[in-house]
């Protein structure tokens, strides 16, 4: 008798572990990928600062990294299950600053407060969609204009049109009325933002090159 409980017990335990690995899981916007368009909107948290090319011994100096943030629209389209244009509208709020130390070892901050119109256009490769959540990476480009500067005595001038190549990753997890879209992305400016000061005593003369560079997470809800 025992026999047959021990065997029981060890059919009812294997029993439990073959049902709870065939649970039901809903798929939620189980026909998502049918439609080529998607519209959504997002926020973005960013770290972002200046990659510089100066005279460090005329006038050492360095970009701290400082806070940006961005909400705007998206516009998603589907070329096939794995490939998608990605673009949208941000209006992006930076705060980015170069501190220069001077020969008595005091610090020089000049800062740039400010708005931007920005563009990107990226071309993103999607995996397999594994029951409510895929993975996906993604690269292009991004176009910024500013739009408006905050203006101080210590303000840095620079210029107002800013290109950038940009990549990154993500994961979408499909909700029963949205897609939720969490993603990391990296962005290295090209154009040079330098506009040399009005005057040349200032030890932002000694600067030639000025690149802006952001890390970002964004949040996606499409």
């Amino acid at each position: 008798m025992k026999k047959y409980i021990i065997l029981l017990v060890f059919s009812l335990v294997g029993f439990h572990s073959l049902a709870q690995g065939n649970k039901y899981v809903r798929i939620n916007n189980e026909f998502y990928d049918d439609k080529r368009v998607h519209f959504g909107f997002l926020f973005g948290l960013s770290s972002t600062n200046f990659s510089m090319k100066a005279d460090l011994l005329k006038s050492p100096s360095l970009s701290p990294r400082n806070f940006g943030f961005q909400i705007g629209g998206l516009a998603n389209y589907s070329f096939n299950r794995f490939f998608e244009l990605k673009s949208g509208i941000n209006i992006a709020l930076y705060d980015r600053e170069i501190t220069f130390i001077n020969a008595n070892g005091e610090d020089t901050n000049i800062t740039r407060e400010s708005t931007w119109f920005e563009i990107p256009v990226l071309l993103k490769y999607k995996s397999l969609r594994r029951m409510n959540h895929r993975m996906y990476v993604l690269a292009g480009s991004k176009f910024g204009i500013e739009a408006n500067v905050k203006k101080n005595s210590s303000a840095l001038s620079a210029q107002n049109i800013d290109l950038a190549i940009e990549y990154g990753f993500g994961f979408e997890g499909f909700f029963k009325y949205f897609k939720f879209t969490p993603e990391i992305r990296f962005s290295h400016g090209i154009a040079n933002l330098y506009s040399a000061p009005s005057s040349t005593t200032s030890p932002y003369s000694n600067v030639s090159r000025l690149n802006s560079h952001n890390v970002t997470l964004y949040i996606n809800f499409e």
